[in-house]
C-alpha cells in the first residue's frame, strides 16, 4: 500500500474529499457540537443527558462493584437520581485508565499520560468508596465480602468489575515480559502500553517478522489487535523498513471480526492492501521469550512453532475470578459461561432480580467496548430505579457497540453495530467501510472528553 502523507503526531493533513466526506460536510455537521459528534462514536444519537428534575426518595442500600467506566457512570447517575439512597462503590484501584487510548500508547503514537487519570476526580462526594476488592459474592444473602474480610450488605447490587487478562493460560507468558524479547501487549494499563511501545518502535525501525495474535473467546476491544497490526505496518512504511518485513495475523477461528461487513472487508484489506498474511484457526499455546518463538495449535497444522522479531500477544480474557466462580455467573455449557449472567436487554440478572450488570463483565452477545458500557449505564440505572419502585424494567439495551478502527496514523473507520450485527451509523456522512480522516479526528480530539462525561453520568 502506498503511503500518501507523512506522519503527523499532531493530526492528519486535511485532504479534501479523499476517501471520505467533504471538509464542508464535516464542518457543517460539527455545528451540532463536538460533544454530539464524539458521543455518536460512543453511542448512537448520544447527547448530553437531560435527567428528571426531581430525585426519587429511597433508603435503598446500593453496592456497585468496580470503579471503571461503567461503575463510575452508574454511581454518578444514581447519586443524582436518588434522594436518601446509601450508595457504596467497592474498588481498591485509585488510578483510572482511559483504555481506548492504549493501542496508540502501545505503538508509541501517544504518550502514556493521555491514558492516565484518577478515580477520585469522578467519584461523587456523597458516595461511600470502599478501597478493597470483592473476594466473594453471596447473592442468596444479599452481601459481598471484600478481600479484607468486610461484609457489605445490599438491597441492590451492580456488578461492573470489568474483566481479567488470563496470562496464565499461555505457557511461558507473564505481564512482566511485556517490552522485552520483542513481546508487546497493549491491553490493561498504560505501563503495558509504554513497554509495548518500546518493542513496536524498535521493530518499526529495523523491520523483521511481526506476529499479531487475536486470542480466543470474548475480549475487551476486539479491534485492538487489528489496530496494532495496521499501525505497526504504517510505522514500518514511515521508517523505510517495510520492504524487509513480513507481517502475520492469527485469528482463532474463521473470521477477522464479528460484524460481517467489516469481516469481509478485512479479509481482503489485510493481505491485498496492507500485505499482512492471515492464518485462520490458530491459538497460542506458549511462548519461549529467550528464543523468541511462539507455539501455536492450528486446526490445519496441529502444534508447531514460529520465530518472531515482534509478537503482539493479548491473552485470553474472562470475568474476574470472584465473579466467574460465584452463583452470579453463567453456568458451564452456556455460550457465556463464567461471565455475569444477565438478560441481554434489561441487564438485570436472570435469577437474582436485585442484581444488575454493566460493562465488560456482562455475558451478552456483543463486543466489550467503552461504547457498550456507555450505552449500558442508563439502561442499568433506569431499570434499577424501576425495580426500586416495584415496576417492571422499562429500558432495553440494543447491543449497541462501536469501534473506531484505526488503520494508520491519520485515518480510521467508525464501525457501529448492534445485537443483530447490523451497522447502525450515527452520522450518514461518514462511510463506515472506508478509512478516512473524519473518524480519526473523533478518535484524536473528541472521544476522550466524551468518555470523561460518561464517567460523570452526563452522556446518554
Amino acid at each position: 500500500m502506498t503511503d500518501q502523507h507523512s506522519p503527523d503526531r499532531n493530526g492528519p493533513a486535511l485532504r479534501g474529499p479523499l476517501k471520505a466526506c467533504s471538509r464542508r460536510d464535516f464542518l457543517k455537521a460539527s455545528g451540532l457540537g463536538a460533544g454530539a459528534l464524539a458521543a455518536g462514536a460512543l453511542g448512537t444519537g448520544s447527547l448530553l443527558h437531560s435527567e428528571p428534575a426531581r430525585a426519587i426518595s429511597t433508603n435503598a442500600r446500593i453496592v456497585i462493584v468496580g470503579a471503571g467506566a461503567a461503575g463510575l457512570g452508574c454511581a454518578n447517575r444514581l447519586n443524582r437520581r436518588l434522594d436518601g439512597a446509601e450508595i457504596t462503590v467497592v474498588d481498591r484501584r485509585e488510578p483510572h485508565y482511559y483504555q481506548p487510548a492504549l493501542p496508540l500508547v502501545g505503538t508509541g503514537v501517544w504518550s502514556p499520560s493521555k491514558a492516565i487519570d484518577s478515580n477520585a476526580r469522578y467519584m461523587p462526594a456523597e458516595v461511600s468508596w470502599v478501597k478493597s476488592m470483592v473476594a466473594e459474592y453471596d447473592p442468596d444473602n444479599n452481601r459481598v465480602v471484600t478481600d479484607e474480610g468486610e461484609q457489605l450488605e445490599y438491597d441492590y447490587l451492580i456488578v461492573a468489575t470489568g474483566l481479567e487478562l488470563r496470562f496464565d493460560q499461555i505457557e511461558g507468558m507473564s505481564p512482566e515480559l511485556i517490552g522485552s524479547h520483542g513481546i508487546a501487549c497493549v491491553y490493561d494499563t498504560p505501563d503495558h502500553g509504554e513497554r509495548s511501545a518500546r518493542a513496536v518502535q524498535a521493530f518499526a525501525q529495523q523491520g523483521g517478522k511481526g506476529l499479531f495474535i487475536r486470542p480466543p473467546g470474548d475480549i475487551k476491544c476486539a479491534g485492538a489487535p487489528l489496530k496494532v497490526a495496521m499501525i505497526t505496518e504504517y510505522l514500518l512504511r514511515q521508517n523505510g523498513a517495510r520492504g524487509q518485513s513480513e507481517l502475520h495475523y492469527y485469528p482463532p477461528g474463521s473470521s477477522m471480526f464479528t460484524q460481517p461487513d467489516l469481516d469481509t472487508f478485512l479479509k481482503d484489506y489485510f493481505p491485498d492492501q496492507r500485505g499482512i498474511d492471515i492464518h485462520y484457526h490458530h491459538r497460542v499455546k506458549g511462548v519461549e521469550p529467550e528464543a523468541q518463538r511462539v507455539t501455536f495449535e492450528s486446526d490445519e497444522h496441529g502444534e508447531y512453532s514460529e520465530s518472531y522479531d515482534l509478537l503482539h500477544i493479548p491473552p485470553p480474557m474472562s470475568a474476574p475470578q470472584p465473579v466467574r466462580e460465584s452463583p452470579l455467573a453463567w453456568a458451564e455449557g452456556e455460550a457465556d459461561a463464567g461471565w455475569l449472567e444477565v438478560d441481554q436487554h434489561s441487564l438485570r440478572h436472570r435469577r437474582y432480580p436485585n442484581v444488575f450488570g454493566a460493562g465488560d463483565v456482562c455475558g451478552v452477545p456483543i463486543s466489550k467496548t467503552s461504547a457498550s458500557a456507555k450505552s449500558m449505564i442508563p439502561v442499568v440505572v433506569d431499570n434499577l430505579i424501576d425495580t426500586i419502585a416495584e415496576r417492571e424494567p422499562s429500558a432495553a439495551y440494543s447491543g449497541y457497540t462501536s469501534c473506531p478502527l484505526i488503520t494508520e496514523v491519520g485515518e480510521a473507520m467508525l464501525i457501529e453495530f448492534n445485537y443483530e450485527l447490523e451497522m447502525v451509523p450515527s452520522f450518514p456522512f461518514i462511510d463506515p467501510m472506508k478509512p478516512q480522516w473524519t473518524a480519526w479526528v473523533m478518535e484524536k480530539w473528541l472521544l476522550h472528553p466524551t468518555y470523561n462525561a460518561m464517567l460523570r453520568g452526563r452522556i446518554s
